[in-house]
C-alpha cells in the first residue's frame, strides 16, 4: 500500500503516519518543514518512507509535487489531503488567492486533479466547521463579502465536503472527515481555540484524531460521504454547488 499524506510533519498527519506505518503502508510524507518530516520518518516502524517538501501556499510548488509523485509512483493507493491552515488575519498568497482558500482547498484540488488517474482512494481532512460554511463559487476568497478567519475557514472546510462529493460523482472513491478538537498548535492564536482547549476533556490527542483518517484509508467506506468518529454524518454538500465549486476551482487555477 502506497499512501501519500500531506501535512505529515505534525498533528494528526504525523499520528496517522505512525499508525499506517505499523500496518505496513509505504508512506510518502509531505510538508513544508524538511527537518520535522525527517523526524517523523525516523520514528516510523514500517517500510522506509519517502519525504517530500511542499508549501501549499504556492501553486507552482504543488505542481512540482504532483510531477514528482507521477515520476516516482505508477499508482497511489491512498492520497490523504490533510494539510491545512487557519489564520485570524487575512493573507493573500503569491498566486493572488486568500491563504486559507488556497491551502485548504485549491492546492489539494490541484494535487488530486493532477493525480486522479494514479490514485485509488482520496481521504480529506475536513471539519465540523464546514457545516457553517456559506461558500460562494463566485467569491471564493471573500473579497466581496464580510471576512473573518472563522467565516473563511468554514467556507474552506465546506469546500472539502463539496470536493469529496464532486470526486465521488466522477467515479473516484473519496471521503472526508471531522477529526475533532485536537490538542495541537492549530489555530492556537484564536480565542475560540483557546476556549475549546480550556474545557476539560474536550480536546483530544492527535492519535485520537487520526483514528478516523486511518480507518477511512484502510477499510471500505461509502464514497462521497463525510464522517465523524468513523460514522457517516450529514454534510453541507449540495451536489449542484459541488459542481459549481469544481468549475470555479478550475477557473482559479487557469486564471
Amino acid at each position: 500500500m502506497i499512501t501519500v499524506i500531506t501535512g505529515a510533519s505534525a498533528g494528526i498527519g504525523a499520528a496517522a503516519a505512525t499508525q499506517l506505518s505499523r500496518l505496513g503502508h509505504t508512506l510518502v510524507l509531505v510538508g513544508r518543514d524538511a527537518a520535522r518530516l525527517e523526524a517523523v520518518a525516523k520514528g516510523l516502524s514500517g517500510p522506509e518512507p519517502d519525504v517530500l517538501t511542499c508549501d501549499f501556499a504556492s501553486l507552482d510548488a504543488v505542481r512540482e509535487l504532483a510531477a514528482t509523485l507521477r515520476e516516482r509512483y505508477n499508482r497511489i493507493d491512498v492520497l490523504v489531503n490533510n494539510a491545512g491552515v487557519m489564520s485570524s488575519r487575512r493573507q493573500v498568497t503569491g498566486d493572488g488567492h486568500e491563504l486559507m482558500f488556497q491551502v485548504n482547498h485549491l492546492s489539494p484540488f490541484l494535487l488530486t486533479h493532477s493525480l486522479t488517474d494514479r490514485v485509488d482512494k482520496v481521504v480529506t481532512t475536513s471539519s465540523m466547521a464546514g457545516r457553517t460554511g456559506r461558500l460562494d463559487p463566485a467569491d471564493l476568497s471573500r473579497e466581496r463579502r464580510s471576512w473573518n478567519g472563522w467565516l473563511q475557514y468554514g467556507d474552506t472546510k465546506q469546500a472539502n465536503m463539496l470536493f469529496t462529493v464532486a470526486l465521488a460523482a466522477r467515479g473516484v472513491h473519496a471521503t472526508c472527515f471531522h477529526p475533532g478538537v485536537i490538542r495541537t498548535g492549530f489555530a492556537g492564536d484564536t480565542g475560540l481555540m483557546r476556549f475549546y482547549l480550556a474545557i476539560p476533556g474536550l480536546a483530544k490527542s492527535p492519535e485520537t484524531g487520526a483514528r478516523t483518517l486511518v480507518r477511512l484509508a484502510t477499510t471500505p467506506a461509502e464514497s462521497g460521504r463525510y464522517y465523524v468518529k468513523a460514522r457517516p454524518r450529514r454534510a453541507n454538500a449540495d451536489p449542484g454547488l459541488a459542481e459549481r465549486l469544481w468549475e470555479a476551482s478550475l477557473s482559479a487555477l487557469n486564471g
